[in-house]
């Protein structure tokens, strides 16, 4: 399973022989030898970008752009079975999982190899696995309790998201260092697949995130090129959502949709991420201090006014518009509690069919009708509403940036959920498990984010609870303790000793209270990881 200067370094997993070929490993490693160089010094213009905000500097819309901006140019028409996406769900790519998504009646599945996923090796190695056994039209799975998990024969659409640029994949070296994580999924991906989708009729479908800036975008246009080149693919075969949820990258929509045009597929409001690039690019600025995380809705007039440039900006450019996360997991014991939170639904999915967009997210299968018959009322028979220009919108710098005034405090439930959330969502993820039911609410990597990045904001802004008390280090270790306690004793001593809680808490107080501020949780956690 090597090729030269390529070293696997992880355990013997299900799915390895088939997935890590050498051919396949050779594939990835001629693409992280052109473009690993590139993304290094990416990596280190954010770094210089934050230095510049943290003394003082704020985004703003790009001069050296703004004929991009101004220019008269669309992306490419979508692929035909691209073009209606009113429902797209998420999740990650174990077998009964993946089986539930394709089935559940949405137009879309984006199969998740980074936030919703927790990187072990195995999980890598048998996610690939699976999606090629889900193109084929082979992957089934029988539960422990008897049931058995089969394809229906009409599935949604594939989508796949590679891990952000940032993250690396430790298990697989070229030349002596560890392969971008981003480069070794997407890779792997298109070399097994992207032929079978297009002989299938559909095509390999990607969804790009946590890009800051164009001129990542453009070297994710380059890497597709590549790969398009090298696989025999027609020039435009790969397409490519990008999730806009950086505040950086707010201020550079035309210009990502730009590089990407030949390859674009349109761009998704990534509402939850987008809050934690708020809290973290802004960390040091009191005018920046968000309220509790629940008490932050889409109807903030910041979240609003980047929510209308993108519908507007896409639809410019005769793109897609993807709304954002419907996280609610129905209980199945509480029917009044599925009501309330239905009700949510249905109201958010309303502001965005309304607002322009084209389709939406959601976490889980029960919720597909809802968000289903909501865009089905907007469109009708149509695919989109991409012909909707919103010429109406026109959004400042000072509009994206407009985060003071958020109505909501920051109180005690609030501090206690951002800790709960972060410690049990850390320790599920350090078990292997990316997508945390906790609380009927899907937890992921970007909710988890802004559960520690907000306490972070408030400890050292000097925020004070709304009853006056000062959120101190002191004040958060000791409501992690009382959390921890609370959990030990509903689910009993045994159970609890397997959470790896205790480190997780480690964990959570080392990325919600130390002095630097650690750009993404995942780094230290992955080195946790098997």
């Amino acid at each position: 399973m090597t090729a030269a200067g390529i070293q696997v370094t992880g355990p013997e997993v299900d799915g390895a022989r088939e997935v890590l070929t050498a051919d396949a490993l050779a594939f990835v490693a001629d693409l992280q030898r052109r473009f690993g160089p590139r993304r290094a010094e990416l990596l280190a213009a954010r770094a210089e970008r934050q230095a510049r905000i943290d003394a003082g500097e704020l985004p703003d819309f790009l001069p050296a752009t703004a004929a991009v901006r101004e220019g008269d140019w669309t992306v490419a028409p979508p692929p035909p079975d691209l073009r209606d996406r009113r429902v797209e769900i998420t999740g990650p790519t174990d077998a009964k999982m993946l089986i539930n998504a394709l089935n559940s009646g949405a137009r879309v599945f984006m199969a998740d190899l980074e936030d919703a996923n927790s990187p072990t090796w195995a999980n890598m190695v048998g996610g690939q696995r699976n999606l090629t056994a889900a193109i084929e039209r082979t992957l089934t799975f029988d539960a422990p309790d008897g049931r058995s998990y089969r394809l229906a024969d009409d599935p949604a659409v594939l989508c796949v998201r590679p891990r952000g640029w940032h993250l690396p994949e430790k298990h697989v070296t070229v030349d002596g260092e560890a392969v971008s994580g981003s480069l070794f999924d997407a890779g792997l991906y298109l070399f097994h697949n992207a032929r079978r989708l297009v002989e299938r009729g559909s095509g390999p479908y990607l969804y790009l995130p946590k890009l800051e800036d164009h001129l990542e975008a453009r070297l994710w246009n380059d890497v597709l090129d590549a790969a398009e080149d090298a696989l025999g693919l027609a020039p435009g075969t790969i397409r490519a959502t990008v999730l806009i949820e950086t505040i950086t990258a707010a201020f550079e929509m035309d210009e990502i949709l730009h590089e990407l045009r030949t390859h674009s597929a349109g761009l998704n409001a990534g509402r939850w991420d987008y809050l934690f690039s708020l809290i973290k690019k802004f960390r040091t600025r009191p005018e920046f201090v968000l309220p509790d995380r629940n008490a932050v809705t889409m109807a903030a007039p910041f979240l609003r006014a980047y929510s209308d440039l993108l519908v507007a900006t896409c639809h410019r450019r005769g793109a897609h518009a993807i709304g954002g996360m419907a996280a609610f997991i129905p209980s199945r014991r509480d029917p009044e509690v599925n009501e309330r939170a239905l009700a949510k639904v249905r109201a958010d999915k309303e502001r965005e069919s309304a607002a322009g967009f084209d389709g939406t997210w959601v976490a889980h299968p029960d919720l597909v009708p809802v968000a289903r018959e909501v865009f089905d009322a907007v469109l009708g028979d149509r695919p989109n509403q991409v012909d909707r220009r919103r010429d109406d919108v026109a959004v400042s710098a000072a509009d994206l940036l407009g985060v003071a005034g958020t109505p909501g405090a920051v109180t005690e439930e609030g501090l206690r959920g951002d800790v709960s959330v972060g410690i049990q969502y850390i320790s599920s993820w350090l078990r292997g498990t990316g997508a945390a039911a906790i609380s009927n609410l899907m937890e992921d990597a970007a909710t988890a984010e802004i559960a520690r990045a907000q306490v972070w904001q408030w400890v050292h802004n000097g925020v004070a609870l709304d009853d006056g008390r000062p959120v101190t280090a002191d004040l958060v270790r000791a409501v992690a303790g009382e959390e921890l306690d609370a959990l030990r004793a509903a689910m009993g001593d045994a159970a609890f000793a397997t959470t790896r809680a205790e480190e997780s808490r480690r964990l959570f107080e080392q990325v919600a209270l130390a002095d630097d501020f650690a750009e993404f949780l995942t780094l230290p956690a992955y080195d946790l990881l098997d």
